[in-house]
């Protein structure tokens, strides 16, 4: 099989909606058409050519990743609270002049509880890095970070390949990633953006394997002689690993930022969906009512407790101390009725959250890199994460070279590719309309990725947000890149032309050979665009002017 060549999913016959005829109840395969879960292997190369887009996105990312030695943003108090974490279990209040001693690699936290209103999670994975590397190097907090936006790019790369069926759209999702500045500069920072976008876009690739894995289930139930009373209940799927798997990642996502709970209800909405829909096709007679009953219901009292539990355990460091910020709260405030059956320590949480909810409702002071969410899909307002200028003759205290222009500046804007993300704002606007028009599943899944990550924030028009919260749909926009690249591999490969007449076997190739051009040539002048804006998305020391020309819009100064 061409590996540029997307395997075109058999649409199903329209109105299936009761019993199965026979010849469609013989054939399995045809059934697991049907239901669009087929198997797919994609070879060798389906794994080689993801493994080197890896492999590539990981030096991008590791290269002079300790450059600048600073604490860029939000790094300030997200590697702080990583340090007091090995430290205590809970993070600390630090001095006013904490910065100075952190970066001489002497961090000299007070003893008290500090107050902060995101989950452990996040940092805790930061202190992985920490522990290995230590302080005295920025590389110790940004590793984890590094390595965790190198391992988004395999499975974007993975789970592209499986939704479209082809190596090459799997390679190219990969790449767009590898390259995309947003991805980097989010990749390359110690703040907790990075984590959460993993866990969302694990999550959403079990879903995937959970989708075909049940489905395959449910086609062999179809097609099974057996089954036939039983047509009107549809089976229970028993036990779906993936799910669980799924409802894991999401219980850790939100324990790096609660604005993961978006994801996790938008994406069991699909997943309901995605089962009603399973049923109505396989000839289930009363599908909606069989797929609340056996498949929704479980999930809920499966998936919900068990990312309650994977969240519950990121505390686990606060809840085996003492110390922590609001930690004692119950001895102040004794336990009344029902309340009585709540262990102390969890009240004491549950009290902490309350805070931290007011806090982020709450959260509306301007600030100089603030967005509003509306701007996001424009890159109206990237967040200056590092500048620096260094006049003609000066050395550069973060790399030592010494500047041969007039001036010279350093910095880390988390700028996207533009060429990347507009196209994607683009293939957003195309994937709605044709999921609007063809109801494909993987335009919804695209999209509810997206909705979660995006268009939730909309509903808090006051609260200070920023752009690099994007990353969190960072992924959707890829796939949605990736959906629109299949459509143009196919264009004018069809067997037979619109007035009816048969195409050439010469001209079906060489449609394809001119549409797979088409999209390189697009990937090649992406990575032409990220070496232009590479040096400001690594704190590379150039001259100002070579700065000021990449900076294209006002807002982005």
């Amino acid at each position: 099989m061409n590996p540029a060549e997307p395997v075109r999913s058999t649409p199903a016959p329209a109105g299936v909606t009761g019993r199965l005829t026979e010849p469609e109840s013989g054939s399995l395969s045809r059934m697991q058409r049907r239901l669009q879960a087929e198997a797919y292997r994609p070879g060798l190369w389906g794994w080689i050519l993801p493994g080197m887009i890896t492999l590539f996105a990981g030096i991008l990312r590791i290269r002079d990743l300790a450059t600048p030695h600073l604490l860029m943003f939000d790094e300030t108090y997200y590697a702080k609270d990583a340090y007091a974490l090995m430290l205590a279990g809970y993070e600390l209040v630090w001095p006013e002049d904490a910065d100075d001693s952190w970066l001489t690699g002497e961090p000299q936290p007070t003893g008290e509880g500090g107050y902060v209103v995101h989950p452990p999670l996040g940092k805790w994975l930061i202190a992985l890095g920490l522990r290995v590397f230590g302080t005295e190097s920025a590389f110790g907090w940004r590793i984890s970070g590094a390595l965790a936006g190198t391992l988004a790019v395999l499975l974007i790369a993975l789970i592209a390949q499986r939704m479209f069926r082809s190596v090459f759209l799997g390679a190219l999702a990969g790449m767009l990633t590898a390259i995309e500045g947003h991805h980097l500069v989010m990749s390359r920072v110690g703040l907790l953006d990075i984590f959460m976008m993993l866990f969302c876009l694990a999550a959403f690739g079990a879903l995937l394997l959970d989708r075909y894995s049940g489905r395959r289930r449910l086609a062999a139930w179809a097609v099974d002689p057996g089954t036939e009373g039983h047509r009107a209940g549809g089976p229970w799927l028993g036990v779906r690993p993936w799910r669980l798997l799924a409802a894991v990642l999401l219980g850790a996502a939100v324990a790096v930022k609660l604005s993961a709970l978006a994801f996790l209800a938008v994406f069991g909405i699909m997943v309901i969906l995605w089962d009603l829909q399973a049923r109505r096709l396989a000839g289930v007679e009363r599908w909606a009512r069989s797929g609340m009953l056996k498949d929704a219901l479980p999930a809920v009292v499966t998936v919900l407790p068990l990312a309650a539990s994977t969240y519950l355990a990121s505390w686990s460091g606060w809840l085996a101390t003492q110390g922590g910020w609001g930690r004692q709260w119950h001895l102040s405030h004794p336990a009344e009725g029902l309340a009585r059956l709540v262990p102390d320590p969890l009240r004491s949480l549950w009290n902490y959250h309350v805070s931290a909810t007011d806090f982020h409702q709450g959260l509306s002071s301007g600030h100089d890199y603030a967005s509003t969410p509306w701007t996001w899909p424009f890159m109206g307002r990237p967040v200056s994460m590092h500048y620096d200028s260094v006049s003609a003759g000066e050395t550069y205290a973060q790399t030592g070279e010494t500047c041969a222009a007039e001036t010279c500046s350093s910095a880390v804007l988390d700028l996207a590719n533009p060429l990347i993300w507009w196209s994607g704002l683009i293939a957003l606007i195309l994937v709605t309309l044709l999921w609007a028009g063809r109801r494909d599943w993987r335009y919804g899944a695209i999209l509810s990725g997206f909705v979660a990550g995006h268009l939730v924030w909309l509903l808090f028009p006051d609260r200070t947000t920023f752009f690099f919260y994007a990353i969190s749909y960072h992924p959707f926009l890829i796939l949605a890149l990736t959906a629109i690249a299949a459509r143009v591999l196919r264009v004018g490969t069809a067997a037979q032309r619109p007035d009816g007449t048969q195409r050439p076997a010469a001209t079906i190739v060489a449609a394809r050979q001119r549409n797979t051009v088409i999209l390189l040539c697009f990937v090649m002048l992406c990575v032409a665009v990220s070496v232009f804006f590479l040096p400001l998305w690594t704190a590379e020391l150039i001259p100002y002017e070579q700065w000021r020309m990449r900076i294209w819009i006002d807002s982005w100064l």
